[in-house]
């Protein structure tokens, strides 16, 4: 007969498993970062090609990292994978740019009612953000200040807890960053932008969802014209 089992203990206790220190970004991230800039500020130009061991040389890395960030940059939309001809930037036509801006926003203006509501820690992380963009505007810093814009967009509709319109805010967004980039190239447009994220922000501040879903999509709906402005012919492809 089999004898009764014993009594249930636990299990001797494992020792901690020392802390990892937080990995630096991969090269694979710095490539992407660095050609979907490239691709951003224009110097990848629209509807040409990219030579992928030429691009490496560039940028002093093997090909194989190129060739990895070409294909997450495909994902969002930035760039086509055509057959024989490899990477090639995306083109937008004046149509696809408007179509987009349009969406993008319905999908803004739709986060600001919402985010509004948000947490004070998040709305004031939102407020500091643009307090270092309004700096680099200042000191016109072109690159800096379009990333911190970006971000504040970004911020804001993640602020209204909508995973799924994050999501498909994120797709646009990718997509249009160039256009969105080349819209600000003249100092009046620059300043004007400027002057509608001092607006909607304060709107963001004092938990103005009305004002500030009405004021991010005034801000939208002036990104074409800006952009029109910069693009020599309305159907050209950008």
């Amino acid at each position: 007969m089999d004898s009764p089992p014993g009594p249930l203990t636990s299990p001797p206790p494992r020792a901690h498993e020392p802390v990892r220190p937080i990995r630096r970004a991969s090269l694979h991230d710095e490539v992407t970062a660095r050609v979907r800039d490239l691709i951003v500020d224009g110097t990848l130009v629209a509807g040409e090609p990219i030579h992928e061991v030429e691009l490496a040389g560039q940028l002093g890395v093997s090909r194989t990292p190129v060739r990895e960030a070409l294909k997450v940059l495909a994902s969002e939309g930035l760039l086509d994978l055509l057959p024989g001809r490899g990477a090639v930037v995306k083109v937008f036509t004046a149509k696809d740019a408007q179509d987009m801006l349009a969406l993008i926003a319905l999908l803004e203006e739709h986060a600001g009612q919402r985010a509004a509501a948000a947490g004070d820690e998040e709305i004031a992380a939102i407020v500091a953000l643009h307090e270092r963009m309004r700096e680099h505007y200042a000191r016109r810093e072109r690159p800096e200040y379009f990333r911190l814009n970006q971000e504040i967009h970004n911020a804001i509709v993640r602020a209204a807890g909508n995973p799924t319109l994050a999501m498909l805010h994120g797709i646009l967004r990718a997509r249009m960053r160039r256009i969105r980039y080349i819209g600000n190239q003249s100092p009046e447009n620059w300043s004007a932008a400027m002057a509608e994220h001092e607006g909607f922000i304060a709107a963001l501040a004092a938990r103005d969802g009305p004002r500030l879903a009405r004021l991010l999509r005034e801000h939208l709906d002036n990104t074409w014209p800006r952009v029109s402005a910069v693009v020599a012919a309305a159907d050209r492809g950008v």
